[in-house]
């Protein structure tokens, strides 16, 4: 009869124990919006928070799930999604419990405004307090070349915000003389004082079956931020 060789004492010996304890939830008592991991999002609830539709992977507790109704972001919003065919699909979660909120594995940052505001595009808002006004808003000047437009959402007040990148975000400063160029597709988000122009150096045409961040892109001027993620996330469609 053979007996097996005993293991290493640095090699693990991949029980199941083991991987229940590497796993396992951890409460580090950060508050409301808690980072489990970088790609899933803890909101340890006791009322309301607004999450991005589609975005529950599991909870615990007593909490009840309901779909933002058409017109509680106001008839302004309501015509824009029309337009647009798109918009920030909102989940309304009231309770008490524990809530996990993910995104296709993206990253999740959490940004906590103290009466300052940010723009967010519409697809990587993941939650935010109902304390923070929202807006939705339309790049007029995409959605008259390409069907669907860009949306952003307009965030301001004082709450917490959790966004998702596809891996690292970076933070580039816009200064005075010093603009910032970007590609729409990797354009996450921006300063709430900033108003982005949009500029190409082809026709209409080119953009036929392309929707290339390359040939159209977005200049941000003055004084703020913008945030770009290393991943270009297709948002037009050639009408």
């Amino acid at each position: 009869m053979t007996t097996q060789a005993p293991l290493p004492e640095d090699q693990p010996s991949y029980t199941l124990q083991e991987f229940i304890q590497a796993t396992a939830q951890q409460d580090r008592g950060h508050g409301l919006f808690e980072k489990e991991t970088e790609r899933l999002l803890e909101v340890n609830l006791d009322g309301r928070i607004n999450t991005k539709m589609g975005s529950m992977v599991a909870y615990h507790g007593e909490i009840k799930f309901t779909r933002e109704k058409a017109l509680d972001q106001g008839i302004g919003n309501l015509l824009k999604k029309a337009i647009s065919g798109e918009g920030m699909r909102i989940t309304y979660a009231d309770g008490v419990g524990k809530l996990y909120l993910a995104d296709a594995g993206k990253k999740v940052s959490v940004i906590n405004l103290q009466g300052e505001s940010i723009f967010i595009n519409g697809n990587d808002v993941l939650a935010f307090e109902p304390s923070l006004d929202h807006k939705i808003t339309m790049m007029k000047k995409v959605a008259a070349m390409l069907s669907g437009g860009l949306f952003n959402v307009h965030l301001s007040g004082t709450g917490m915000v959790a966004m998702t990148t596809h891996y690292e975000p970076i933070t580039l400063l816009v200064e005075p003389g010093k603009p910032v160029t970007t590609d729409p597709n990797a354009t996450v988000a921006w300063s709430g004082n900033l108003t982005p122009q949009f500029k190409t150096d082809t026709s209409f045409r080119t953009f036929i079956g392309r929707g290339s961040g390359e040939s159209f892109q977005m200049l941000f001027e003055g004084s703020g931020f913008v945030v770009i993620q290393p991943y270009e996330e297709v948002a037009f469609q050639a009408g």
